[in-house]
């Protein structure tokens, strides 16, 4: 779907569709001839829950406003359209309340795209197999990946690198990706085109956020790459901002554990040799990167598995003597939440947190200045059960005592906590964690991501169903 020129522009309209992308600067960075549309859709930054339920962090009307835009403008002029970590986390029911999406917006205009749709999900037997042949290994997860874990997961994807989207690319244009490597979302149009790697990667790492790379920083707005044969430059669509050698700097540094060597699907991007110019007073000239192959293929994969349920009551304080003495306070609310809960009934299983924000709130056990206390505390009572009963039981009682309960010098006997809502308890359904965050080596990198071809149906209904073409 790609024609060859001595150059690619790529434009990113936002930095994550759904937040909004404001119409006049899209229009801008239309107005600049783009070859490729690209938008990365997902996170995990969120955090489990999205993964685990199954569900958007992104607003289903928001989503649609900003697809809408960027398929319109794509039909319209016949480009490529690579969209990436669809429905937040890319799991396949996100996937499904996307192509939904999809297919209301291609009704309702009369759109009709060659589309491919790659999911992303980690077959669970696969997985398996994978430990047996010592193939999978650690990421940022303190515990080792075993088969009691793998089934735990409600949801397991990987995350794709360049390969699969480009040989999506070969047939449609449109490409619905599962959970996808930002930057191989942005790069993977121009790799194909045969542009270095390490200026492809280089400049996918950079597109991924829109003009996060651009001063001021605000918004949602986008950023239009253009790669050349030794060098990419770099400018934002809307009119108030800039890019200067030190804001796209900043963004290459972005997310990063070393600000020189990057792993990623398939190689190692390594920027000690790289060179940020200043092109023109909008626009930065990135050049110099240089990319290593690595000799295994491997990918990012993610799980997330339900711990209980979750109930949760704010309140604070600017009581100064509760605030010294939190420390006792805190060990007394436990010990009367243990007193009253234990004879209630069996199995009651629940942990209680209490987060206090102007100590410790952000970092906890790590706040090195948790003695620097301010006028007042806003503290978070947290308590998730192995049911939702359970857990609102147990919050009810904690909250009770995080009102009553007593420490050294308190003259009153009530008023010493402010809650700002009423009801106070809010239940926050199922709550997960991340028990999948580990490296896996691939044979070949389309080894987790079958490919879903359609042949320009305005609705999509039957993408993903038997009459769907698979290639594997």
């Amino acid at each position: 779907m790609l024609v060859g020129t001595s150059s690619l522009r790529i434009f990113t309209p936002c930095g994550m569709l759904g937040y909004g992308i404001p119409e006049d600067s899209f229009h801008r960075g239309m107005a600049r001839d783009p070859d490729v549309l690209a938008v990365d859709a997902g996170s995990t930054d969120p955090g489990p829950y999205y993964l685990g339920a199954g569900v958007s962090f992104t607003n289903r009307e928001m989503v649609k406003r900003d697809l809408t835009l960027v398929l319109r403008a794509g039909y319209e002029r016949g480009i490529p359209i690579v969209i990436g970590s669809v429905g937040g986390s890319g799991a396949r029911p996100h996937v499904a309340w996307f192509l939904e999406i999809v297919g209301e917006i291609n009704h309702e205009h009369g759109l009709r795209f060659p589309t491919a749709v790659i999911l992303s999900d980690v077959d669970r037997d696969v997985l398996k197999q994978k430990l047996r042949e010592h193939a999978v290994g650690g990421l940022d997860l303190d515990r080792e990946l075993t088969d009691a874990e793998i089934d735990r997961s409600t949801n397991i994807v990987a995350q794709m690198g360049a390969e699969p989207i480009m040989a999506a690319l070969e047939q449609a244009q449109l490409v619905i990706c599962g959970r996808a490597s930002d930057p191989a979302v942005m790069g993977a149009p121009a790799l194909m085109r045969g542009f270095p790697p390490a200026l492809a990667v280089h400049l996918g790492k950079i597109l991924e956020c829109g003009a996060a790379a651009a001063q001021p920083r605000h918004g949602t707005d986008g950023l239009l790459g253009v790669i050349q044969s030794d060098c990419f430059l770099v400018e934002p669509s809307s009119p108030a901002q800039i890019c200067s050698v030190e804001s796209v700097a900043a963004h290459t540094l972005y997310e990063r554990a070393n600000p020189i060597r990057s792993s990623w699907p398939g190689g190692v991007l390594d920027l000690s040799t790289t060179r940020f110019e200043q092109y023109d007073d909008r626009t930065v000239k990135i050049s110099g990167s240089s990319y290593s192959p690595s000799d295994e293929y491997l990918v990012k994969i993610e799980g997330a598995a339900r711990t209980g349920y979750r109930t949760i009551t704010i309140a604070g304080t600017r009581d100064p003597v509760l605030q010294r003495e939190f420390p006792t306070y805190e060990q007394n609310v436990r010990a009367r939440v243990t007193k009253v809960v234990a004879p209630l009934q069996e199995g009651v299983d629940y942990r209680l947190y209490l987060h206090v924000y102007g100590r410790d709130g952000v970092m906890g056990a790590a706040e090195p200045a948790r003695e620097a206390l301010g006028h007042e505390l806003g503290i978070v009572v947290e308590v998730i059960g192995r049911t939702d009963t359970i857990s609102r039981q147990v919050l009810a009682t904690a909250r009770s005592a995080a009102l009553h309960s007593t420490y050294p010098g308190r003259k009153a006997i009530a008023g010493n906590l402010a809650f700002p809502f009423s009801p106070s308890d809010v239940s926050m359904g199922a709550s997960y964690e991340f028990n999948v965050y580990h490296l896996v080596r691939l044979a070949h990198p389309l080894e987790f991501f079958p490919i879903y071809y359609d042949d320009a149906s305005p609705s999509l209904a039957q993408l993903m169903s038997e009459r769907a073409v698979v290639v594997r």
